[in-house]
């Protein structure tokens, strides 16, 4: 029998036997979805690989929250690849989230619970059936936070799902737990990329599993933004994930391309273990340090580690050698990225280091050229020639602006303008934009800072904003042009005009007004950035 006439019968199967009222245990081990009687049909009952799970339902979507897609990694399976999650019996609750994993304190910080037991997913879906035979696009969305903060809860996926998508959010292992590298580690396999691994395999579990909510596991999408599309640049590089996913989307992403060696991972993870009391170096040490040790003391790893498995070489460099996933692109930046960390946080620089500024940013000339080559790592002579560039004359009212517009060229801008000329040389559909919408809401900084676009496609639990007429209207053709991605590999709509890159072309994404720009490499001086 065909696969395709395998699914018409299975349907048929089900609506028959839902017909007559059959418990939800008999209709799920035909292996497909089914509501709940002893809900009076209200609540959806779902079969996946590890047992029955029911979700609930709410503006014409179903959820399933809280599904495990990996085992706990807690005690020995700590620092070690994902291994699969456990089976169970009965009828698994899946109406509220999994814990989110452990992290340091943050406002940004998703609501608790925090645990090790941390690998779960949450599905979005307009329908338990796929529209025709092969099934709904899928989207999974990879949270940002620098690798060491966030979580899956945070992204409402109910308005995506709307647009005839399967929206799945995921959590990943973070901090030291997700991405420590040590040489007691690595005797188990690849060292320092475990969050990696595990998007890894929450994507392997939707190849498993996302039939049985409508979607097509041949038609994957990932996404994410700023750790997050780092991450999906990681993917489209690594091994292990090729043939998992069809199309991605990078959202601020392109900051760090340029991963270190496992010597150098490996000597810091030797540092950290001495500060966390294993001068040992044994991995058993390490496995007794108690979570909060772990997540308090420890760096941001950005930008990862060529360990030789998960990644076998720098983003950059596989990009630039076509050595990639050859699937559709689109891949975009905010105004102005590095506001957000110069006003209110820390400056996220170019080697993925998070450091204060040297002085508070007042408006001096020396001051100012002393924080650009901390936060660049440059010479005080080519700190001079950026600030020559970029001037503190050119808005004396917000010497911040000047500064993130400066730091945001050289780590955000231009580096996505080499990765969409990297991807469209090879052949690849490459869509590139900017949100350019400088009343976004949320951070009050005047400008769209990094995150700015983030409430346009999810509703965001945790940071809720309200966006006025013409920003809805941006959000939904947003969302349709995403989910529209995720379908066909063009965002192309009846609202906004994406142009496939050519060297030049990169959408200008503003309320009302989206507009395609050719003058991206000149507004933020790439020509000088690659000189210098």
């Amino acid at each position: 029998m065909t696969t395709t006439r395998v699914r018409r019968v299975r349907r048929a199967a089900l609506s028959a036997v839902s017909a007559v009222g059959v418990t939800a245990a008999v209709l799920a081990s035909a292996g497909g979805a089914v509501a709940s009687p002893a809900s009076g049909g209200a609540d959806p009952v779902v079969r996946i690989d590890s047992g029955l799970i029911r979700g609930g339902s709410a503006a014409g979507v179903n959820s399933f929250l809280g599904l495990p897609y990996a085992a706990p990694p807690t005690g020995k399976l700590r620092w070690r690849p994902p291994q699969p999650a456990s089976s169970w019996s009965g009828v698994r609750d899946a109406t509220q989230f999994g814990a989110s994993c452990p992290q340091p304190a943050s406002p940004f910080a998703p609501p608790g619970p925090f645990s090790e037991n941390c690998l779960y997913l949450n599905v979005y879906t307009p329908s338990l059936h796929g529209s025709g035979e092969a099934g709904r696009p899928v989207l999974l969305w990879i949270h940002g936070g620098g690798l060491t903060q966030d979580a899956g809860r945070n992204y409402d996926g109910t308005k995506l799902a709307a647009d005839g998508i399967v929206v799945v959010t995921i959590n990943y292992r973070l901090g030291a737990l997700g991405f420590l590298a040590h040489p007691a580690l690595a005797s188990h396999g690849a060292a320092g990329n475990y969050g990696l691994m595990d998007q890894q395999a929450a994507l392997r579990w939707v190849q498993r599993n996302i039939a049985r909510f409508g979607g097509d596991p041949h038609n994957v999408t990932i996404a994410g933004q700023s750790a997050g599309g780092l991450s999906v640049l990681a993917q489209m590089v690594s091994p292990g994930a090729r043939g998992l996913f069809q199309r991605a989307i990078v959202q601020s992403g392109t900051f760090a391309l340029n991963q270190r060696p496992l010597t150098t991972a490996e000597a810091s993870g030797e540092k950290f273990a001495t500060a966390v009391g294993c001068a040992d170096q044994t991995a058993a040490c390490l496995r007794s340090v108690p979570v909060s040790d772990l997540v308090n003391n420890f760096g941001v790893e950005i930008p990862g580690v060529v360990d030789g498995s998960v990644l076998t070489q720098p983003i950059g460099t596989a990009l630039a050698r076509g050595q990639f996933a050859r699937v559709p692109v689109i891949n975009g930046i905010t105004h102005d990225e590095e506001l957000l960390f110069v006003d209110g946080l820390k400056l996220t620089v170019s080697q993925g280091t998070n450091i204060p500024l040297a002085a508070p940013l007042d408006g001096s000339e020396a001051t100012y050229e002393a924080d650009i080559a901390q936060a660049l790592g440059v010479s005080p002579a080519r700190a001079a020639a950026i600030a020559a560039v970029y001037p503190l004359s050119a808005n004396p009212t917000r010497p911040d602006e000047v500064f993130g517009l400066a730091v945001s060229d050289a780590s955000f801008a231009c580096p996505a303008l080499q990765v969409d000329r990297q991807t469209a040389a090879r052949g690849v559909p490459t869509y590139a934009y900017q949100f350019n919408d400088d009343a976004a809401p949320g951070f009050g900084l005047g400008q769209a800072t990094h995150g700015a676009e983030l409430p346009y496609l999810f509703d965001l639990p945790n940071s809720p904003v309200v966006l006025n007429a013409g920003q809805q209207a941006l959000a939904a053709s947003m969302r349709t042009d995403w989910a529209s991605f995720a379908g066909t590999g063009n965002p192309t709509s009846h609202t906004l005009p994406w142009p496939s890159f050519n060297g030049t072309r990169v959408l200008s994404l503003v309320p009302l007004q989206s507009q395609v720009t050719t003058d991206f490499a000149a507004v933020h001086h790439c020509s000088f950035w690659a000189a210098g």
